[in-house]
Order: C-alpha cells, then sequence, then structure tokens
C-alpha cells in the first residue's frame, strides 16, 4: 500500500471508515505478544485446519525489544486470497471481521480479530509480500542498529498527526526500503 488518498482508502475499507481520534499509539515491548499471537494462531488453525498454510507473527510487536503499535499482526497465507468463499466465512464464524480488500495489492484481505486487538493480513502462496515481510521481521529480530533505527523513526512519526493510519504506515516506507536494502546484501 502507498500514498493512498481518503477515496482510495473508503474504496478497499470494509464498513465505516474510521479516522484517527489521536496521535499513533507506540508503546513499549509487551512480552505478552508472542502468547497473544499464539493464542490467535491456535484459534485461525482450529477454525481453518489445512486451509491455513502458514501463519506467521509479523510487524513490530513479533520483534523482541521493540517499541510498537499494540496491535498484533498475523500474517495467514492460504491458497488463493481472492477465493474468499474458502475462508472467510469459517473466519467471521470464528469472530473475525473482514476489514479491508485490496484486489489490486496482491489481493490483500485484512481482519480485525474478536478479543484481542489484531490485524490479520491474508495473502496467497507465492505472494511475493510474505518473504519482504519475513524478511523484514528476521532483520529486525537479528540487526540492533536497525531495530533501533526503525524504533526512532516510529516515535517521531507518531508524534506527527495523521488522518489515519493508512498515512502513518505510507510514511514509513522510506526506512523500511533502507533497512529492507541492507537486509538482501
Amino acid at each position: 500500500m502507498s500514498k493512498d488518498t481518503e477515496e482510495q482508502i473508503r474504496a478497499y475499507t470494509i464498513g465505516e471508515l474510521k479516522p484517527l481520534s489521536g496521535r499513533i499509539l507506540i508503546v513499549d515491548y509487551d512480552p505478552q505478544w508472542p502468547e497473544l499471537f499464539k493464542r490467535e494462531a491456535d484459534r485461525i488453525r482450529a477454525a481453518l485446519g489445512p486451509r491455513a498454510l502458514r501463519i506467521e507473527h509479523t510487524g513490530s510487536t513479533s520483534v523482541a525489544g521493540l517499541a510498537a503499535k499494540p496491535i498484533i499482526d498475523v500474517l495467514l497465507v492460504v491458497t488463493d486470497s481472492s477465493d474468499e468463499d474458502a475462508y472467510v466465512p469459517v473466519l467471521e464464524t470464528a469472530g473475525y471481521l473482514l476489514r479491508i480488500r485490496e484486489p489490486n495489492w496482491f489481493e490483500h484481505r485484512m481482519f480485525k480479530g474478536p478479543d484481542t486487538e489484531i490485524n490479520l493480513h491474508v495473502l496467497s502462496t507465492g505472494c511475493p509480500e510474505i518473504d519482504r515481510m519475513l524478511m523484514f521481521r528476521d532483520w529486525l529480530r537479528k540487526n540492533a542498529a536497525d531495530r533501533d533505527l526503525y524504533a526512532c523513526t516510529k516515535l517521531a512519526l507518531a508524534q506527527q498527526e495523521w488522518k489515519d493510519v493508512q498515512h502513518y504506515a505510507d510514511a514509513k516506507t522510506a526506512i523500511i526500503k533502507e533497512i529492507l536494502a541492507r537486509a538482501r546484501k
């Protein structure tokens, strides 16, 4: 996703568009985050069975010691994320709410969780974004300098006023690309 206008954001958001009511909240790393991820992963696996090809903890909450928005990012890989009939009804029965449908960005889907504050990202097997997300996570887990750089960038950006979270996320693109370039070397 990149530099989306409000009209574009509204086009792929399902349900009410929820503008930010304040600043982005960044908190110190919480050692409970891996347990919250595990609980969600178990719930997703129980609901989808073998249709859940891969479930990964991603985003800043997956990196020990990294300050983050207190929202657990979960990556779910399915055979074909555009085939919503294969997984959306089952996830909805388990309490997940489909909030984002992006056919023009890797057929990405995003759900909110039933009780834990999560973003459940659904992508198709073989999608290049999967490798990018995991490479970024894994690099930050082992590279303290880039982990600190990313934390400082996020904290500085969080002090600004944003109309919605997507614009904050877009503002991190340059530093993410810079860090990924080092990770690829």
